[in-house]
């Protein structure tokens, strides 16, 4: 398992070249609970995109997975992340590599290119969209993801999606004190203004049933060179290993859902 330090932080992360020469690179950033083995090799991703030619890099947040991880929420946030990813981008020798996040992942990813536009090719972000900007959500039945987290039963969980992703969190075998920390780190808003400025083509890809992310198009249509796609039949958890969700990215990539990215209108 290769591991840097970096920003003081022990980083697990995979670097794996296809079975030919690299014709690009990607950067794979995983969601909440969950880490790269679990959101990108076991889900087939590493091995569509090789078969295509690309170099694999794929790291595990800090919190997650074989990553150093804290029980203080100050240890995380949005921007901690993406200085991360792109340290790690340093520590390996890669400019500028596409760059493919999930929910969570896809914070990190925004957060990197709106921190150094010049170190991100084509963003793609997938299981997000317009419920991005929508007011923190109402705890129901007064139960939040850190208490979720921390419940001693998980029968106890009422709230279904906190129920799933507690759930994910111990199939994975993940530090829920660490993820309870996570998720009480304090990052600004992303906002329409400030993610419109991002040049870059950028693909916004959900679920049709992901409750969670809402309208890819919503959030699309914020940059001005962005894609919406929408997937039949997946929700937040089973689009991940979708094989539509790897061909449009890769169609995404090759530049054959568009020719040309004009602005929306």
């Amino acid at each position: 398992m290769p591991t840097a330090t970096l920003n003081g932080v022990q980083i697990a992360y995979d670097d794996i070249a296809p079975p030919g020469p690299a014709e690009r690179t990607i950067l794979l950033l995983h969601g909440f609970a969950s880490n790269r083995n679990e959101g990108w090799k076991r889900t087939g991703w590493y091995a569509a995109l090789g078969r295509r030619g690309f170099r694999v890099i794929a790291m595990d947040q800090r919190g997650h997975g074989e990553s150093e991880k804290s029980h203080d929420p100050a240890a995380y946030g949005r921007e901690t992340l993406a200085r991360d990813a792109i340290a790690l981008l340093d520590h390996l020798g890669v400019r500028q590599p596409e760059v493919l996040g999930y929910s969570m992942g896809t914070r990190t990813a925004m957060q990197m290119a709106l921190d150094h536009p010049d170190r991100v090719n084509n963003l793609m972000l997938g299981g997000v969209g317009g419920k991005l900007f929508d007011p923190p959500r109402a705890p129901e039945n007064g139960e939040t993801i850190v208490s979720a987290m921390t419940a001693e039963d998980p029968s106890t969980i009422k709230t279904e999606f906190l129920r799933s992703f507690r759930q994910f969190a111990d199939e994975q075998g993940e530090d829920r004190q660490a993820l309870a920390a996570f998720s009480q780190a304090q990052s600004p808003p992303l906002t329409r203004e400030t993610l419109g400025r991002l040049d870059m083509p950028v693909l916004v890809v959900a679920g049709v049933g992901d409750d969670l992310a809402g309208d890819p198009e919503a959030l699309a249509r914020v940059f001005p060179y962005g894609k919406a796609v929408t997937l039949p039949g997946c929700d937040h958890f089973s689009a991940i290993p979708h094989a539509a969700f790897k061909a449009t990215v890769l169609d995404f990539l090759d530049g054959l859902l568009e020719d040309e990215f004009p602005p929306f209108e």
